[in-house]
Formats: structure tokens, sequence, C-alpha cells
């Protein structure tokens, strides 16, 4: 049989396609993200584990105009496929290519741009109420969350509110019991609950054999179920199940693998109004063997052969300095072990954050929340309250999530919570949404946060060891993503005084100041201008609050010239604290900010954005070239 995915360019021709021929579309899908994924990285489980669902739901509703709204995005690349960009996937998450998450202003079939998680109930349901506000009686909307997801606290509140209205939306609950790592909590044993339970599965068996007829029988069959389903279900579950108390029409469990019979359970579920939840059972990793069998490192895995499932870059097989991440995963189980106070928190990222070295020597002391940012930070300022120490490891991008409770819960009780925040910065290709870019912006506006960025893996060490001494109240570290520089990092602590940075290196031509990763950019960027005779000094700031004043005097005393470097946004950042320390004290002098400009940055290697944003090493040189030019003999442009 041809290929037919290769006549496949819009959910129009897939249309096309006889029901039984969408297991092969199905298989022939998979074909393509291995391949694809296999040499240019992306997230590849989740994908693999909705294709018989995202066949299903383009070949029954009538997309764009019914609307599909994925939560995370993690497992839209079947979609992407589908809607018009098969021949551009191979730069999918690449500089320039295509985003690896829905995103509007791509195509018109990504309903609702999204990255994070929990989001698309609150997004389904505002589309729905607009639909009806605008006369469109016949547009449907469809959610599409993980069980992972819904441990996020604003599914909860799009639950909530959605099933108090008739909106017609209908929430399919993707259950592989994972989100990056194993689901925890309540809700999880709840849905393991519901799928093994010998009377809830007799009577989805029954209910789901009439609904298969309700095409044949009418709209009298549907209008019967409708009136009896809630009084025959209350018979097994009791009042009802969650969902249901939540106001929802409940189905499911149903296999998410099965493409025909999901195309029919989705055209009689087109026939019922109101809000829908569908619970489909699907396999992360679904159809590649070493995914299904280790979802967690296939979640994202880099690189790996597409026949063997070997994984090239796995940072277990490469001899280099350590991760960013494993360096906090050791040194906190290194301090706990000193520190009987101190205790782990991380939503749902304990392998991505390596909190799970921790959790393994101590798993009393270590929590995974869900995927529950506000809850993680308030749960951690009801430990701190008590006495413990709690060091809150968050994804900048995901920390934005928790910035009520920061101020309120935390700040401003002047608790001793110590938060990490992993992937600060430019993150590569996960692009806009995930860039850790605003939180040195938004932390240093908290009043008592001590807001600190290490310029190296042995810094970052020190920095945790200086956070859980007596008395230091809220105390923020930021770090990047990707790969430290020192092989050898295991050092004894050392005190770091709050509030003081540090001379890297004398020069008397122009001055750099420096926080977090950058300045090891400004190293490289010097060694190019010392050739060229330009000589720089730079100051390692290693904090924004509260910021080191000897140093921006010594800098304003000695230098006409000053360039600040970070990786965050220019405005209301690192440069904009020093402006402000200048204008107090009346100093004109010039400045020159390099970081991230007033705009959301897309997808791309980090080494393209950082080139792109102007504070890579040639950008650190140019700028301090044109400040010189005139100046200095031998200046190159």
């Amino acid at each position: 049989m041809a290929n037919l995915l290769e006549n496949i360019d819009y959910p129009s021709d897939l249309k096309k396609i006889k029901e039984k021929d969408l297991p092969k579309v199905c298989a022939e899908l998979r074909e393509l993200i291995i391949r694809e994924a296999s040499c240019n990285p992306g997230h590849f489980g989740a994908s693999m584990g909705v294709v018989e669902l995202t066949v299903a739901l383009h070949y029954v509703y009538n997309t764009p105009y019914d609307k599909l709204i994925w939560d995370v995005g993690h497992q839209a690349y079947s979609h992407k496929i589908l809607t018009g960009r098969r021949n551009q996937f191979h730069t999918n998450r690449r500089y320039k290519g295509i985003s690896g998450f829905p995103k509007r202003s791509e195509s018109e079939y990504d309903a609702f741009g999204v990255g994070h998680s929990s989001t698309s109930i609150s997004a389904a349901l505002g589309i729905s109420i607009a639909a009806e506000l605008n006369g469109e009686k016949n547009r449907k909307v469809i959610a599409v969350i993980g069980d992972g997801s819904m441990t996020g606290g604003m599914a909860f509140e799009g639950l909530n509110n959605a099933g108090d209205t008739n909106a017609d939306i209908l929430v399919i609950l993707n259950d592989n019991n994972m989100s990056i790592d194993p689901n925890v909590g309540s809700l999880s044993r709840y849905f393991v609950g519901m799928q093994t339970s010998k009377a809830y599965n007799r009577l989805r068996s029954g209910v789901w054999k009439i609904l298969k007829h309700f095409r044949k029988v009418g709209r009298k069959t549907i209008s019967l179920i409708q009136k009896h389903q809630q009084a025959v279900k209350s018979m097994v579950f009791g009042d009802s199940n969650l969902f249901e108390a939540l106001g929802f029409r409940y189905f499911g469990p149903v296999d998410g693998h099965d493409v025909v019979a999901l195309t029919r359970i989705f055209n009689d579920l087109k026939e019922i109004p109101g809000p829908k939840l569908l619970h489909v059972l699907t396999k992360k990793g679904k159809g590649f063997t070493p995914a299904e069998n280790d979802a967690t490192k296939w979640h994202a895995p880099g690189k790996f052969d597409a026949v063997t499932g070997e994984i090239y870059n796995d940072p277990d097989t490469l001899p280099k300095a350590p991760k960013y991440q494993v360096v906090f995963g050791k040194t906190l189980l290194e301090l706990a072990r000193i520190n009987k106070n101190i205790v782990g928190v991380t939503p749902a990222m304990p392998s991505g954050c390596s909190m799970n070295i921790m959790m393994e020597e101590m798993p009393e002391r270590a929590f995974d929340v869900g995927i529950a940012e506000p809850h993680a930070v308030t749960f951690a300022a009801g430990m701190a309250v008590s006495g413990k120490l709690p060091f809150v490891n968050i994804y900048s991008s995901f920390m934005q999530r928790s910035y009520d409770q920061i101020i309120h819960d935390v700040a401003l009780q002047k608790l001793n919570v110590v938060f990490c925040l992993d992937r600060s910065g430019l993150v590569g290709a996960d692009g806009a949404t995930h860039h850790g870019v605003f939180d040195l912006s938004f932390m240093r506006n908290i009043p008592n946060m001590t807001v600190s960025a290490p310029m190296d893996e042995l810094e970052l060490r020190n920095l945790m060891f200086t956070a859980q001494l007596p008395d230091k109240g809220p105390f923020s570290i930021r770090y990047p993503r990707g790969i430290g520089i020192h092989k050898e990092w295991e050092t004894k602590f050392t005190e770091i005084p709050v509030g003081r940075g540090r001379k890297i290196a004398e020069g008397e031509d122009v001055v750099i100041l420096s926080i977090g990763h950058p300045g090891n950019f400004v190293i490289e960027a010097r060694k190019i201008l010392a050739s060229e005779n330009i000589s720089v000094a730079h100051f390692d700031m290693r904090f924004l609050k509260p910021i080191d004043t000897e140093i921006l005097e010594e800098a304003a005393t000695r230098f006409d010239h000053i360039i600040t470097v970070e990786d965050g946004m220019i405005d209301g950042g690192f440069g904009s604290a020093v402006l402000e320390y200048f204008s107090t004290r009346g100093w004109k002098k010039s400045v020159v900010r390099l970081g991230i400009p007033d705009r959301f940055v897309e997808q791309g290697t980090q080494q393209e954005l950082y080139r792109e944003c102007g504070f890579d090493v040639e950008g650190i040189c140019k700028a301090v070239r044109k400040i010189l030019i005139g100046k200095c003999e031998n200046v190159k442009m």
C-alpha cells in the first residue's frame, strides 16, 4: 500500500482516508516522529502516546472551526504534522523553524498557545462561552489534558467553573500515569482506582455498547442515556465520581490506542451537549519499546538511534563537567546530611532538577507535590514556620506561577525558604514559553528577598551553603540549563558574604559588570580584546539584591564607560539596578546594558540565541570596541 501520510497535508485530506486505514496512518506518523526526533531532539514520549487520539480527533471534528486545545503541548507533534507542517517538521524546535509547542501565530489549527500545564480547560471554556455569545451554536471545543497536568490547581479551577455552565466542551483526560516523572498524590491513586474497579468497568462496557448505537437509534436513545446514566453510576460509585460531582458527564476509561473505536466514540460524543469528560488510557512512548519501558528518560531524550534506541548524548556516558542540575542535586543531599532541618520541594520535576538524588537517600525529607507551583511555595512556607529550611527547586519560567505566594507567604513573613531557579536565562529549543528571563526583574522587586546568580557550579555550591546558614531569610539562586565548566567541582564549602561581588580581572580601558553564567562569556571576550591591546576590568557581581555598592563606587570612580551583562530582561534587571544606583548618586556615566531585549525570544540553540540578543562573546567584544573607537589603537570592528 502507498504511503498514506504523503497525501495528507491537512485534516481535510485525512477525512478522505477510509476508517479501516487509519491504523496505517498512525503507524506512518510514528515512523516520521521517530525518524525526525532521533536526529532533531524534542519531546518524544508524550507525542508517541497520543498518535491515535490525534488522528481520531482531526478525523471526526471540523478543525480549525472546531477548536482543539492541547495542554502543555508536549504531545502535539502528530497534530502539527497533520495540520500543514509535515514538510516543515524537520525544523521543529530549531532556530527560525516551527515551535515545539502549539503557537497561534504559526497555524490557525493551533487554537491556543501553550507551554506550561493545566491551562487547557480554562482556555477551552473561554472559547466555548465566546462562541455561544457570538452565535456560533455548532462550534465544538475540545481540551486534551494529561493526568499529570490535572495535579495543577488551575485545572480544577477550570473544571469547577465549566461544570457550572452549559458550555459544549469535551475534556479528554489523557491518562498515562505520567507527567515527566511518575505521577504522585491522591488524584493519581484515584485514577488508578477508577481504571481497576471491576464494577465500574462492567458498567463502562455496558454504557459503550449502547453509545455505539447512538447514530442508529437517534436522539431518543441519547436522551435516555443522559437521563439515567447518573442514577446507574451512582449505584456503583455512591453519589458520583469526582468529575460528575463537578458537573461533567463522565465517560470511560477507553483504550486510547484503538483509533477506529475512538473515531466512533467522538462521533457519539458530538451529539451530547454540555460539559463532558472522556477518560482515555494511553501509554507514553507507545510504538517505540525503549520509550515505553522508561518514560521518564524518553520524555525528551536528545539524539538517539532510531532502530536500537541508543541515546547518543546520554549525560551518564559523557566524560565532561556535570550539568548544573546535577551539581544542585548532589549539593542539596550533601547539605541535608549536615543540616537536619533542610527539606526539598519540587513541583513534579524530581529528575529534571535532580532532586531525585536526595529522594533516593532521604525520601521522608524530599517532596514531589505534583504540577502545583503555587502550592509548592506555600507548602514550603508552612514547613519554614515550623523550623524547617526548604529548598524549593522550580524552573525559572515555572516560578512565575508562584509570584503571589513568594510575596505573601514567604517574603512578607521573612521566612527562610531557598528558591533554586533552574533553567534560568535562555534555555534553547523550548523557546519563548520556557526561557527563564524574568526572574531577576521580578525577584529584585520583593522586599526581604536576596537575589543571587552564580557564575559557575562552584559558586552555585557556595551560594547554596550560604543560603542555609541561620537567619538568611528568603533567598533566590538562579542558574542556567546546561553543562558547567569544572570537572572537579566537589570542593569544600565557603560562605559568600551576602551582597558582595568579586573582582575577576583588572583593566584600564573599560569595566564590565556581569551577573551569573554570562560572566564566562566576559572571560573569553577579554582574551580576544587583550590581543587587540584593549584592557578590560571585570567584576562578577554575584548578587543583584543587595547589590555590591562598593564595586559600583569603584567602577564609577575609575571608568567613564561601564558595560553590564546579564541573561535576563534588560528592563528592570541587573543593568537597570546599576543605572538606578548611579542616578541616586547623581552620576552621569555611560552604561551599555547587554541582555534580553524587550520582546519574547523564540527557539534555537542557546548559542544562537545568545548571539541574537547580543551578549555572546562576540557581542561583548563589539560593545567594547564601539565604546573605544578612536581611543585605542588596533581596535577591530
